[in-house]
């Protein structure tokens, strides 16, 4: 038996070799890419590609090692297209940004929609990104308010993507791909639940409970402790204060914030009693302009892929080589293709960045769709 010292001198001198032979590997994707520069080819190649998995993989004469192969010569390969990625953005072969960069946000003399009634979190959020004085108005549901700023009716919209307890806001990430809307700024806000009732009532009196779904969940282990109640969503945790005033029954309560108590002249039954002491709210700010500011330092993008085993993690691997952040993944369904999902993606970066631009072309030619949501 070898001592192992001597087969790791010789596993060094393997990788040596790996190395140069990498190498020359890399200065031949070079002169690929030089050829499709000046013959306007497209990088990605996928039959190519299959075509040399398959030989590469029959070459190999242990058959357990096949598997590995073949995942080194797709990581290969993948780190081959970035190469040529870097090199066709070197020589200006970049396609032009549908974005238009601005020194700052129009702030004034605009219109802001939201969603809910007056003292919803929505209008908190909205206020804290603005101020106080925008012009702004509400509408009913989150769909009301991109037709808003798609028809022109508002120039901006505030929407609730995230809770720090309950997780995403589904219906708005379905919004953001139906819409051809653009996240222009983000608003986190601090949520605290108060129960809210008529100005006679107590605890005890109460049977009923209405409150926004995610409100009900960030509330969920104190209304365990009342399963007596029965609970009830409305649109906003503002609607719900509006309904319990306007029904005038000492058995309704609200779940919504402290201020709608003055709003709707309803008391304070309890407060602060969500899950978590820090709950808090993402609002995303949102256009029908292409336009980033500059020195926005957030992109958001979604795609789809293949129904292929590794398909996600070959479009994650774009960040990795281009060194870039990702903050956050999540995916939702697409309709009408049962069991494939739609990735949303959260990362750092400028749309005037060489990594971002390199990797955001990769994600082009390599998804079967892409879309940037926004820089901000």
């Amino acid at each position: 038996m070898k001592d192992l010292l001597e087969i790791r001198n010789e596993i060094d001198e393997v990788d040596r070799e790996l190395v140069s032979l990498y190498e020359k590997r890399m200065r031949l994707t070079g002169q690929v890419a030089d050829y499709k520069i000046s013959t306007g080819k497209k990088v990605f190649d996928k039959e190519r590609e299959i075509e040399k998995i398959e030989q590469v993989t029959k070459l190999t004469k242990d058959p357990a090692l096949r598997g590995g192969v073949k995942e080194l010569f797709e990581q290969i390969m993948s780190m081959s297209r970035k190469r040529q990625y870097q090199m066709l953005s070197k020589h200006g072969c970049t396609e032009k940004s549908e974005f238009r960069e601005v020194d700052t946000l129009p702030k004034e003399n605009i219109r802001v929609v939201y969603q809910g009634e007056e003292g919803a979190n929505s209008q908190v959020a909205m206020q804290a990104y603005f101020g106080d004085n925008v012009k702004n108005h509400h509408v009913e549901t989150w769909r009301d308010a991109m037709e808003a700023i798609t028809s022109g009716d508002a120039d901006y919209a505030v929407l609730p993507i995230e809770n720090s307890s309950a997780g995403i806001v589904s219906e708005n990430y379905d919004l953001l791909v139906e819409y051809n809307a653009v996240i222009v700024g983000e608003q986190i806000i601090k949520i605290d639940h108060c129960l809210l009732g008529q100005k006679e009532a107590g605890l005890s009196d109460i049977k009923k409970i209405y409150s926004h779904p995610q409100a009900l969940m960030q509330c969920s282990r104190y209304l365990d402790e009342h399963r007596e109640w029965e609970t009830h969503s409305v649109k906003n945790t503002a609607v719900a204060a509006k309904k319990v005033k306007e029904d005038g029954l000492l058995t309704q309560a609200a779940i919504a914030s402290r201020p709608n108590a003055d709003i709707y002249g309803l008391k304070i039954l309890k407060e602060d009693f969500q899950n978590n002491v820090n709950n808090s709210t993402r609002f995303i700010i949102v256009t029908a302009q292409k336009i980033f500011a500059k020195g926005a330092g957030k992109i958001s993008i979604y795609f789809e892929i293949p129904h292929e085993s590794g398909s996600l993690y070959h479009m994650l691997s774009h960040f990795i080589y281009n060194n870039l952040n990702m903050n956050k993944i999540e995916s939702r369904p697409i309709q009408k293709k049962n069991w494939e999902y739609r990735f949303f993606v959260d990362f750092e970066g400028n749309l005037n960045d060489g990594g971002v631009r390199n990797a955001l072309r990769g994600l082009k030619e390599e998804t079967t769709s892409l879309r940037i949501l926004g820089n901000y």
